[in-house]
């Protein structure tokens, strides 16, 4: 998931759906999971993270359910 955090919170690893994201794992799986949390980018402003946001989904296409969570910009097809 390709996405901002305004927060800063240790808890924020992305807004997407639970549903979308349980259909992704398994009840094994969810025994023992790792996630990792990469920050590319980081500005002062968020208007830069907002400019930055919509291409980078878009060049990893991060909003096809196949590769990623986003939901927005909405997939195109």
């Amino acid at each position: 998931m390709i996405g901002k955090d305004l927060t800063g919170s240790i808890n924020c690893f992305g807004s997407a759906k639970s549903e979308y994201k349980a259909r992704d794992f398994a009840c094994e799986e969810r025994m023992d999971m790792t996630i990792r949390k990469e920050i590319i980018f980081a500005f002062e402003d968020a208007s830069e993270a907002n400019k930055l946001g919509s291409p980078l989904i878009r060049e990893y296409q991060s909003n096809t359910p196949e590769v990623g969570y986003n939901q927005w910009p909405k997939l195109k097809g």
